[in-house]
């Protein structure tokens, strides 16, 4: 029922169940350098799912944003249903009612494209302050006496990605996350998401290379870099992202995993060619392509972010985050180059 939750967490001052992305004893431990704000981005709820079955025609699910607005998106399968602004500190009930149209079309027109059109999917999305990110938690659900379950396996996408990176593979710079590349992509591909992006925090620690490495995922993206630029060293950056992708394939020896350099923005168009964020981004880029080239591995493969994000304009005034359209432009080429993996290694598919 909980997607992309690794932890329901209850904390005994505050009601209602935390929507966590990475089990607490590993937020814990994460940083390097003195940069521990991993801790608090990690923590964050975008891109978790609330996901159920029902044959009732309405339900209420009650819910509250623990430190600042945001808004959770409604869908019905892949069909977008509403939008709903949690205030914060607030328990908010949402009133869903089941669509009465679709009772009235041809059912092969809802037929499951990636989800059952029977899914109730409660996606949590951007929050209104300086991250972008949002807490929520879980406080109730009523189907006035019909039965709530779990989707079943033929209701959902068949194959599970694994998106680990920064703010930029966590949606920031869209206005709803449903726009960011990584679901953009999702849907065009067919397949289903854990986004473990983290925002400003992207650092390989190992422990988060041990868990991503043992988690359940089909494929998996790795966009490496842009947070450690002005962080770590060549060399430092190197060992971390030496044993991430170390880990990941040791221990998915069969599963295609994508390294992603990283995307274009403003360091590379730095009037002071010397800085370190410049620098960085031509040495990092050639440091991922080295360790992919030694590998030499046939289910490890290399995208050039700027093969990605080739539209400057599609950045926002930050000249770092995509806006929505450069998010929907990225989804649309990393879509292009993943189908042609997946195609290799899983099956033909036809994208949506």
């Amino acid at each position: 029922m909980f997607h992309n939750v690794a932890e329901l967490e209850k904390i005994e001052e505050l009601p209602g169940l935390r929507l966590q992305r990475f089990p607490k004893d590993l937020v814990n431990r994460l940083g390097g350098n003195g940069h521990d704000n991993g801790r608090l981005v990690a923590q964050a709820s975008t891109g978790c799912e609330i996901r159920f079955v029902t044959d009732s025609n309405k339900v209420r699910i009650t819910l509250s944003a623990t430190d600042n607005d945001g808004d959770i998106i409604v869908y019905c399968g892949d069909f977008f249903h509403s939008v709903h602004r949690l205030p914060q500190g607030v328990v908010k009930t949402i009133r869903l009612d089941h669509p009465e149209r679709f009772t009235g079309v041809e059912q092969e027109a809802l037929k499951k494209r990636r989800f059952s059109n029977e899914v109730w999917r409660i996606m949590i999305s951007r929050g209104y302050n300086a991250t972008g990110i949002m807490n929520v938690a879980f406080h109730h659900i009523d189907s006035f006496g019909y039965d709530i379950k779990p989707p079943s396996k033929d209701q959902l996408p068949k194959l599970k990605w694994l998106a680990y990176g920064s703010s930029i593979t966590h949606g920031s710079g869209a206005v709803l996350h449903h726009n960011s590349y990584i679901q953009h992509a999702a849907r065009r591909l067919g397949v289903d998401v854990l986004n473990k992006g983290i925002g400003g925090s992207c650092l390989c620690e190992p422990e988060m290379a041990d868990y991503l490495a043992q988690e359940e995922w089909d494929f998996a993206t790795l966009e490496l870099g842009v947070n450690m630029r002005t962080l770590f060293t060549d060399a430092e950056f190197e060992q971390r992202a030496r044993y991430m992708i170390s880990e990941m394939v040791n221990k998915n020896p069969d599963k295609p995993i994508v390294l992603i350099t990283i995307y274009p923005n403003f360091a590379d168009f730095s009037l002071d060619k010397n800085s370190r964020s410049s620098q960085a981004n031509s040495s990092f880029r050639e440091i991922i392509k080295k360790i992919w080239l030694e590998f030499g591995n046939k289910n490890l493969y290399l995208i050039d972010g700027r093969d990605i994000l080739n539209d400057f304009s599609g950045l926002t005034c930050d000249l770092i985050h995509p806006s929505d359209y450069g998010h929907i432009c990225m989804g649309e080429n990393l879509a292009v180059k993943l189908q042609k993996i997946l195609a290799e290694v899983f099956y033909k598919f036809e994208r949506n």
